[in-house]
């Protein structure tokens, strides 16, 4: 089931600071982006977040799922933290300051 665009804008919008956080389209499901690293994805109407020490605070919090069929577990973050913890946007903000910048993609040659 592929997640709706006004659910990821519902969480992007949750998470305020617009100008550092963003969603990108990808395979009918949404990539989240903290200071423009990856720090998650929006599957099924879901938030996913990356299992790293930086997030480590979720545990015990969310379970953990993979975002699709065969992929490594995120958490699996609940409806209640992503409205009422005002902490999320801080754990995903420390998340990419430790992740590296993503590879610039090759221009295909023509």
């Amino acid at each position: 089931m592929a997640t709706s665009k006004e659910t990821a804008a519902f969480i992007l919008d949750q998470l305020g600071q617009s100008e550092r956080f963003s969603i990108k389209p990808m395979f009918g499901e949404f990539a989240i982006y903290a200071d423009g690293k990856t720090v998650g994805f929006i599957c099924d109407d879901q938030l996913l977040v990356k299992i790293m020490p930086e997030s480590a605070v979720l545990e015990g919090r969310c379970e953990r799922a993979p975002a699709y069929p065969g992929s490594k577990d995120y958490y699996l973050v609940p409806e209640e933290l992503i409205t009422g913890d005002h902490h999320l946007p801080g754990v995903l903000l420390r998340m990419a300051e430790v992740l590296p910048l993503p590879k610039a993609r090759k221009k295909k040659s023509q």
